[in-house]
C-alpha cells in the first residue's frame, strides 16, 4: 500500500471512530456527554448536545470511516472521499472554534489532521488527473 494510502487510512479511522463515539455519547445524553458541561454551548445557537452529536456522529464520523475504507480499497473516487471528509473536519473545527469562543489544543490538532488529509487528497486527485486537479495538470504541462 502506498504510503498516502496508508496515512489517509490512519486519519480517516482515527478521526472516524473518535467521532462516532463522541457523537453518540452526545447523542445518548445530550446534556452532560462525557461530562462536558452543558454551558459550554452559551455562545452557540444550541440548547444541548444532541444535533451537534448527530453532525459529528454522521459527516464527521461515518463520512470519515468511508473514507478510510475506500482508501484502504484504493478506490478510484479515493481522492474525492478523503477531500469531503477532510474539509468537513476544517470546517466542524473552525466552526466549533467560534460557536464556544475558544480554541483548544485538540482544535488545532484536529484542523491540521484534516489539512494533511486535504493535501493528501489534492495529491491523489493530481496523480489520477482528476478534476479539479487535472486542470492545473494541463496547465502545467502548457508551460513547457
Amino acid at each position: 500500500m502506498k504510503v498516502k494510502y496508508l496515512i489517509l487510512v490512519v486519519i480517516h479511522f482515527f478521526v472516524g471512530i473518535g467521532a462516532v463515539v463522541g457523537g453518540s455519547a452526545a447523542i445518548l445524553d445530550p446534556i452532560n456527554p462525557l461530562g462536558v458541561p452543558l454551558d459550554t454551548l452559551k455562545y452557540s445557537p444550541f440548547d444541548n448536545f444532541l444535533i451537534p452529536g448527530l453532525i459529528l456522529f454522521v459527516i464527521i464520523g461515518i463520512g470519515s470511516l468511508i473514507s478510510g475504507i475506500a482508501a484502504w480499497s484504493k478506490s478510484d473516487y479515493q481522492g474525492y472521499y478523503s477531500s469531503a471528509s477532510s474539509w468537513a473536519l476544517m470546517i466542524w473545527i473552525a466552526v466549533q472554534c467560534l460557536m464556544l469562543k475558544s480554541i483548544v489544543f485538540a482544535h488545532v490538532f484536529f484542523f491540521l489532521i484534516g489539512l494533511a488529509g486535504a493535501v493528501l487528497a489534492i495529491i491523489i486527485l493530481y496523480n489520477k488527473r482528476q478534476f479539479p486537479a487535472n486542470l492545473l495538470h494541463g496547465s502545467l504541462n502548457n508551460r513547457r
